[in-house]
């Protein structure tokens, strides 16, 4: 018996074994890891982007002709859409910050640095 391809999830650094042919937002949904997304795995919102370093291009399956056409040259950057990348062996994803996260904490940091800077 084979063993499982493992999807491990950056920066969180959480890992979790799927079947081969598991999409990266399946995975991440079950392993509790947050991947934006709004269309519900149909590559209409974009919204799920990750980052697969170019060693790694070929632990996922080729991009699908939606994903093809939804991302173009990022494929070359190695931007997958989370809905759409099906895992075939061991893969490292990063995740970007949500946008929303992003901005509370760079209004936390500036907050701290102005509360700094009157001490």
């Amino acid at each position: 018996m084979s063993r499982m391809p493992k999807v491990t999830f950056l920066p969180d650094d959480v890992s979790i074994e799927v079947r081969a042919g598991t999409s990266v937002l399946e995975a991440s949904q079950r392993s509790k890891v947050h991947i934006r997304t709004r269309c519900n795995g149909l590559a209409s919102c974009l919204m799920c982007k990750v980052n697969v370093e170019p060693d790694q291009a070929h632990a996922l399956q080729e991009p699908t002709p939606a994903e093809r056409w939804k991302l173009g040259s990022l494929l070359t950057e190695g931007i997958r859409l989370s809905c759409q990348a099906r895992v075939k062996t061991d893969v490292v994803v990063s995740v970007p910050e949500d946008p929303l996260k992003a901005a509370v904490r760079k209004k936390l940091a500036e907050q701290q640095r102005e509360r700094d800077e009157l001490w």
